[in-house]
């Protein structure tokens, strides 16, 4: 029986991303949140690839891992934090053993045996089988041609809402260059941080940061900073395909990343009224997209790869690929997602002390006090069958638009990679047997960002809105009353940065100076905290640190200030740099030209 030729291509993509914790304390939202990330995360995953590879099925995956992560992740810091948090993950497990047998609840205690096989497990992985270096696994993975890894911005920066162009082009030129230096290879993918994206146009600040109303000036596309920089293709949110009516299968809706219900038509949105200054950005790009031509008439499908028909004189051609929402529904969504299976392991539940988890979802609306006993065996069988229903609904799309399109598509499922192993546990073993179907099913064929791009581009370009995956469809989650402070104090930095970086001075401590307010500038620029003020999941956390990089910030620029007009710092303001240096000490080739000028400027 002669097999069956293939439908298209599933291009599955992990976003890994975590703010700068390290030397930022400890527990809940410091060292330990990377730690945990790690354990529950990033080990498990990469012992479902290298497994995967032993079985002889080579994953081909796309993963990103954000710059800031990446330093992260190859600091010796992490290393050291990370063994001592799997040790006391280890010690609690074995603790609460020895209490559930006391009491009689040997159940319990077979899951506490369970958590301490795990932890002992990843603790002996990390140390044996990845030498200590998360980042070097990842890059032997990519080097034998098995994944491929791609950049993001230098610390997830919100690219839309950065009032100067020379911030955007910082951001990408860090994220290339520690790309480079981790991983032995020049970036071809990048993650849009929020999968926000915007065009070319007349831009004005949507909050002015002294209270006045600037005059637009125009910018450039996202598009035009990547491809200067080499890059092939980003990924986007569907409705920015869809939302001008260009698009297959229009909706007036979307899921964001939350599993929640969005209306994806900004201009119609209840958005635009909740505050007003969004409203004001939104219409000024509106406005300048309609005078530039707007879109066109021809129908757009997600499943395929489009290049974008940027307005830049130097960049390449850049592509985009588009979310798909049904595959994105099957994961994400709170009410009809895998993870809210009765059957797996609750996320929100934990013992005290030591923060293990015993209980398993039970049903949609149980309290927590009412959640049963986890069963891991129970949960594995689940596994199984979810990821076969994920692969079939997966050929179920790519037969109906082979048909529809008249040329072979492609599905793009981009996931946090967080949401495998830490909030849905069963997540990455989930993957693992997805992958390990799909590479068996001749009908579908898995690709990687640049061979998907390679196989399943349309012939002519696009024009893009502005836009990102979150609430809404546009800025919202970033930009609101409750966050607007913060923006206040990024464009005061940026504008502070970019005049420290025109100063003609090439003292050695001048140049060591405003480098480390470059890299507190990055930081301040996370749109993580943003975020969490906005979802308040951590908010005193955020505002802290919004404050502490602000401050850092302008302390290094007075001191930069005072030793450029020859005078003699004092202790304490040396003692500043210092302490910066020490705690945020990430990207060691942070180059402050960056911020000089614009190398490329719209014209």
């Amino acid at each position: 029986m002669p097999d069956r030729p293939s439908l298209g291509s599933l291009m599955l993509v992990l976003h890994s991303h975590l703010p700068y914790v390290l030397c930022h304390g400890r527990t809940p939202h410091g060292t330990d949140w990377l730690s945990e990330a790690a354990a529950e995360c990033y080990i498990p995953l990469l012992d479902a690839l290298y497994d995967l590879v032993d079985e002889g099925v080579s994953p081909h995956i796309t993963v990103g891992i954000t710059p800031v992560l990446t330093e992260m992740l190859a600091d010796p810091v992490f290393s050291y934090e990370f063994t001592m948090y799997l040790q006391d993950k280890t010690l609690a497990a074995d603790r609460d053993e020895q209490s559930f047998r006391a009491s009689g609840d040997e159940q319990m205690a077979g899951l506490a045996t369970f958590w301490g096989a795990k932890f002992r497990g990843i603790l002996r992985n990390f140390r044996v089988r990845y030498h200590k270096s998360i980042t070097a696994a990842f890059k032997k993975l990519q080097d034998e041609g098995h994944i491929e890894i791609i950049t993001s911005a230098a610390t997830h920066g919100y690219f839309p809402l950065l009032s100067q162009d020379v911030s955007i082009q910082a951001q990408v030129k860090q994220g290339v260059q520690t790309y480079k230096r981790h991983y032995g290879t020049d970036p071809r993918g990048f993650w849009l941080p929020e999968c926000a994206y915007r065009p070319r146009y007349s831009w004005a600040y949507p909050v002015a940061p002294d209270g006045t109303s600037p005059s637009p000036y125009l910018r450039k596309g996202v598009e035009e900073f990547l491809g200067e920089n080499g890059i092939k293709y980003f990924m986007i949110e569907s409705h920015l395909l869809t939302s001008s009516g260009v698009g297959y299968g229009k909706s007036d809706s979307h899921e964001n990343s939350d599993g929640g219900i969005d209306t994806s038509d900004f201009g119609a949105s209840v958005y635009a009224d909740r505050f007003p200054a969004l409203k004001g950005l939104w219409e000024q790009f509106s406005k300048s997209f309609t005078q530039s031509g707007g879109y066109d008439s021809k129908p757009r499908s997600i499943y395929q790869a489009h290049y974008i028909a940027s307005r830049g004189e130097v960049a390449e051609p850049v592509a985009v690929f588009a979310r798909d929402p049904k595959t994105g529904y099957q994961v994400w969504s709170s009410i009809t997602g895998y993870p809210g299976d009765q059957n797996y392991l609750e996320f929100h539940k934990k013992h005290i002390p030591g923060g293990h988890k015993y209980h398993r979802v039970s049903g949609a609306g149980v309290e927590l006090g009412d959640k049963m006993p986890y069963d891991p065996q129970v949960a594995q069988e689940r596994v199984m069958e979810h990821a076969a229903h994920f692969v079939q609904a997966a050929k179920d799309i790519l037969r109906e638009e082979c048909s529809r399109m008249g040329a072979k598509p492609v599905i793009c499922s981009p996931y946090d990679a967080e949401l495998f192993g830490h909030w849905w546990f069963e997540g990455v073993d989930w993957l693992k047997q997805v992958i390990r179907l799909a590479a068996a099913d001749p009908e579908i064929s898995l690709a990687t960002g640049t061979t998907a791009l390679a196989e399943h581009a349309a012939p002519e370009p696009i024009a893009l809105p502005e836009g990102s995956w979150g609430e809404g469809g546009f800025h919202w989650v970033w930009l609101n009353n409750n966050t607007e402070w913060t923006w206040k104090l990024i464009y005061q930095a940026e504008e502070r940065m970019r005049e420290l970086s025109l100063v003609d001075d090439d003292g050695e401590l001048y140049q060591r100076i405003i480098r480390q307010a470059a890299r507190e500038l990055f930081l301040l620029q996370a749109s993580d905290w943003q975020f969490n003020i906005t979802s308040t999941t951590s908010t005193d956390y955020a505002d802290l640190r919004v404050n502490w990089h602000y401050n850092s910030f302008n302390r290094l620029a007075d001191l930069a200030d005072v030793v450029h007009s020859d005078h003699t710092p004092s202790e304490d303001e040396i003692d500043t740099l210092y302490y910066c240096e020490e705690r945020d000490s990430l990207f060691p080739d942070i180059d402050p030209s960056w911020f000089t000028r614009v190398e490329h400027p719209a014209k």
